[in-house]
């Protein structure tokens, strides 16, 4: 394993600050500082960029931000074991490490980023759906964001780039592509990460659109998807029948067969239907 810094290797700050993994933090480490550098890169040119980081722990991510050449990055880490590593990177690269110790859902990070802001994280497997749900489905549009890198299991990177027909399907890869244009960018075994958790990673690269994909209102079309794939395997006309009345109607107006299940569903139908119950 290459040096990207003058810093040491990640297993020696794990080591001298007594950072083993926990659990309930939802922490898995990567350790290898090229893995780190090339998440990093999956992120575009960083040059001129603030970058928002979430869950840095010992910072290898962090790292690769830095020595691939963010302007700055600002990390919220909730474990304040990892602060003095944390500190440690700070020092090595003056002026352009930030660190806010807190939980990622309770803090406002704009304060402190100017833009053009990118995101790039190791999400914690416990508050990662969560989060990329918070950034897709802001109250304007576009958003603070001009891009978010982020790894997920693989289930779930599975989820937010599927297409209609399969059973990864749904309302996670609605809400991306609605917005943006996202794809699976880096695959990551078990092995890769201290400890190995028991499920492969994946690295998710998603580039916000000016404006989504095909008009519709926000709330509509998130509450037409919810209700259609919380009873996937009914048909339309069933599982929406609460969605407004005449919903039989709507679907027709859309386009959309009443009989056809949410899986069979375009992101352009949704859409669709969503414009039809507005002016309903």
């Amino acid at each position: 394993m290459s040096a990207i810094d003058t810093l040491p290797p990640l297993r020696e700050v794990i080591a001298a600050h007594g950072l083993s993994a926990r659990k309930s933090l939802g922490q898995n480490f990567l350790l290898d500082l090229n893995l780190t550098a090339k998440i990093a890169r999956q992120a575009g040119d960083l040059t001129g960029c603030d970058v928002l980081e979430i869950g840095p722990g010992p910072g290898g991510l962090t790292r690769g931000l830095l020595s691939e050449g963010a302007r700055h990055v600002l990390s919220l880490e909730k474990d304040a074991r990892c602060l003095p590593a944390l500190a440690e990177i700070a020092t090595a690269y003056p002026g352009r490490l930030s660190v806010l110790e807190g939980d990622a859902l309770e803090i406002d990070p704009l304060a402190h980023l100017t833009p053009p802001i990118r995101v790039a994280a190791n999400l914690p497997y416990n508050v990662g759906t969560e989060l990329l749900v918070r950034w897709l489905t802001p109250p304007e549009w576009p958003p603070f964001w001009q891009s978010l890198t982020l790894m997920f299991q693989r289930e779930v990177a599975e989820r937010i780039v599927a297409k209609p027909g399969s059973k990864a399907y749904g309302r996670l890869a609605i809400l991306s592509q609605w917005r943006a244009d996202a794809g699976i960018v880096m695959h990551l075994p078990p092995g890769a990460f201290t400890p190995p958790p028991k499920v492969s990673s994946a690295v998710v690269h998603l580039t916000a659109l000016p404006e989504p994909r095909f008009p519709a209102d926000a709330a509509i079309l998130s509450r037409v998807v919810a209700a259609g794939f919380n009873q996937r395997r009914k048909m339309l006309r069933a599982s929406l029948k609460g969605v407004a009345p005449g919903i039989e109607d709507h679907l027709v107006a859309a386009g959309i067969k009443p009989t056809d299940r949410a899986e069979q569903i375009p992101l352009e139908g949704f859409c669709a239907l969503a414009r039809a119950l507005e002016t309903a």
